[in-house]
């Protein structure tokens, strides 16, 4: 950021000049109100008053037609009013008017893009999806080692990334910058060349390769028990590699030294074994078993001499074989949430469709002598490649996320404190996924072209357990004969964010005129009879909803209780994608309850995926309440950073700039908007 001095009020904003002569008195009148208008807006879209800002936008737009700073601040509050198509229109005449190559048009310009590429009708096209090195976690920098030999990733919702350390006797885990958080070195004896790390519910399981034996750890990498021991019998290993672990919680062991899989359940005793030849055939047993991953009733095991993936099913029973033909050494599998298998095979991360055995090349890490042993996708959507032989972690980042950056978006000014300000700040990639795990080292704030003095990073949505909740009801005359399964819901709701793990900011009844319950769970879930109607109103209802949660934690959520089905007139205020948007562009997480045993219609799945949220049916076997549970798990890029502003406040009458910068190894985004102080 290149330091230059602050730009004069006059210049700054262009409308608030004040002319003596006595021929221009109605001009200064139309400037005061402007200014006044103007005002009005900024403190009201700092409170979160959004419908109040766009008013008053509106109205210093009347007397001042065409200006551009008034222009970018009705885009903004169109923006996080989730009425995108609006906001892009103000933004494109405000860019018009500053210059589209003047430093603003350009900044601009930018938002635009990301913003209207995110409405393009178009789905993302996942074939021509290409990652490229984006950066790398080294293992040695100038003459200091942090570890040797990374042998497998295993990445957590906050960002950081445990790394196995075959070298080095240890896991250790980074942060998004790369820097060492923590260390594990396990029990007393050591760990004995860990290889393999993966997680099931609150517990680590982690290979030894030359110890024959499974560490079981707590999910914050402190050492329990073993599983396992060294030999060639039942529940022995031999050179232990991958793990796996399926939907029920059993644990798949590579056992390599002895060409086998092993299979134990979740309190380590052993089940069955499986890799030897099936004397018909069609299996020829391991030769160099490698990889491994579990899903859908299906076991597949990579052998990298082979150079092919095994398919048996969780009795060990052979099921056939995958990506004939195309690998070269296949290691380390995992499954991503879409269902594809992330395959590191020699420098190349590939992607494999188990359904119909297409194979795509995602990235390559380094050069062909170069050896890929593990990969995993973090929680920011890079590809993060243990590289044994180069003894590093290579960073593979989308393309096209490269090129476009991030999307920063300044999102409340705090000044109550003048001069101390806090600033509020959401850090999204271009498709609108958060940008968790970033820190002090990321940010850097300024206001007139100069750095910011005394900045101080004050808080990461990311780390709060604690999460904000509104409880949508549907009334519709259907949902009257589900009252019970309403209370049921909301109840187990209500009980899982009790104490010290949430807050529940409102229940909202969705009739045919929405309305805010009392807080008791059981009267707010049933309603009474004539509150369910058939003009039931499923928009206005989300959006009262929202709403609540606005002024809340940064982290939030509506669950909406509700049989699935939507009425007629569920989008007659607000359509589906602008309640999408408001949702999103607040950080709003949405959530389906389904009661009745019904299925949850198209549109509630569309905002649910456009929000990171899920649809949960009351009485599925495994229960609602662990995933309402973790529900403070979802990931979320909002971000607070303060400073002590030096500029002359003139009162509390200036309007003051704001530059926020967000940098992430190769990837930067940038945000410029402004505030009032109090007035003096």
């Amino acid at each position: 950021m290149e330091p230059r001095r602050a730009a004069p009020l006059a210049a700054l904003l262009g409308l608030f000049v004040l002319v003596s002569a006595g021929a221009q008195d109605a001009v200064d009148l139309e400037a005061l109100y402007a200014e006044e208008q103007f005002r009005i807006g900024v403190q009201a879209f700092n409170r979160y008053a959004f419908n109040e800002a766009i008013l008053s936008f509106e109205r210093a737009l009347a007397f001042r037609p065409g200006e551009a700073l008034i222009l970018d601040w009705l885009g903004r509050s169109y923006y996080r009013s989730g009425m995108e198509e609006t906001a892009l229109r103000q933004w494109r005449l405000a860019a018009q008017k500053y210059g589209w190559n003047s430093g603003e048009g350009m900044l601009l310009g930018s938002r635009v893009e990301t913003v209207g590429n995110r409405r393009g009708l178009l789905p993302v096209n996942d074939d021509e999806v290409r990652y490229v090195e984006a950066g790398r976690y080294p293992g040695s920098y100038g003459g200091n080692v942090y570890y040797r030999q990374p042998t497998s990733v295993l990445p957590l919702e906050d960002g950081s990334v445990w790394v196995v350390a075959y070298g080095s006797n240890e896991i250790l885990r980074l942060d998004v910058n790369g820097l060492v958080i923590e260390r594990k070195r396990g029990p007393l004896n050591g760990f004995d060349r860990p290889y393999d790390l993966v997680r099931s519910g609150d517990r680590l399981y982690l290979s030894e390769y030359r110890g024959g034996r499974v560490s079981v750890l707590s999910a914050s990498g402190d050492w329990l028990f073993y599983i396992g021991s060294r030999g060639l019998g039942d529940g022995n290993l031999l050179g232990p590699q991958n793990l796996t672990v399926d939907e029920d919680g059993y644990l798949y062991v590579v056992d390599y030294g002895n060409r086998r899989v092993v299979k134990f359940d979740p309190d380590g005793n052993f089940i069955l074994s499986f890799g030897r030849e099936d004397g018909q055939g069609s299996f020829p047993g391991f030769s160099s078993p490698t990889g491994i991953a579990a899903g859908d009733g299906l076991v597949y095991t990579a052998d990298g001499a082979l150079k092919r993936i095994f398919i048996h099913d969780s009795n060990g029973t052979y099921r056939g074989e995958l990506a004939v033909g195309d690998l070269t050494g296949p290691e380390s599998m995992r499954f991503l949430s879409g269902g594809g298998l992330l395959v590191a095979d020699t420098n190349r991360v590939l992607l494999i469709d188990p359904r119909s055995a297409i194979v795509r090349v995602l990235g390559t890490a380094g050069n062909s002598r170069l050896r890929i042993t593990g990969v995993a996708m973090d929680a920011n959507g890079n590809l993060l490649a243990a590289n044994f032989d180069a003894g590093e972690i290579s960073v593979l980042t989308r393309l096209d996320d490269m090129a476009s950056g991030l999307f920063v978006q300044v999102e409340r000014i705090d000044a109550e404190k003048f001069p101390l300000v806090t600033v509020d700040v959401l850090v999204q990639d271009r498709l609108r996924r958060p940008i968790v795990g970033l820190d002090a080292r990321n940010f850097l704030v300024g206001e007139g072209g100069v750095i910011a003095q005394e900045q101080q990073f004050v808080s990461a949505a990311y780390r709060s357990p604690f999460i904000d909740l509104s409880i949508l009801v549907e009334r519709s005359p259907r949902a009257l004969s589900l009252r019970d399964d309403l209370e049921a819901a909301v109840r187990d709701i209500g009980q899982v964010i009790a104490g010290d793990r949430g807050r529940l900011r409102s229940i909202v009844s969705a009739g045919a005129q929405p309305q805010r319950e009392n807080l008791d769970a059981a009267s707010a879930a049933r309603g009474n009879a004539s509150d369910y109607d058939p003009n039931w109103r499923f928009d206005m209802g989300l959006r009262l909803a929202a709403t609540d949660l606005l002024p809340g934690e940064k982290r939030r959520a509506v669950v909406f209780v509700s049989s699935g089905e939507l009425s007629q007139t569920a989008f007659e205020r607000y359509g589906l994608s602008e309640l999408a948007a408001y949702l999103a562009n607040n950080g709003i997480v949405f959530h389906v309850v389904l009661v009745g045993g019904g299925a949850a219609s198209e549109e509630l799945r569309y905002l649910c995926r456009e929000t990171g949220g899920e649809v949960l049916p009351l009485y599925r076997p495994r229960g609602i309440r662990g995933t309402l549970e973790n529900l403070a798990q979802v990931p979320t890029g909002s971000y607070s950073v303060s400073y002590r502003s030096q500029l002359p406040t003139n009162f509390g009458t200036a309007y003051l700039p704001v530059e926020m910068e967000v940098y992430l190894m190769e990837r930067s985004g940038r945000d410029a908007t402004g505030y009032f102080p109090p007035l003096e």
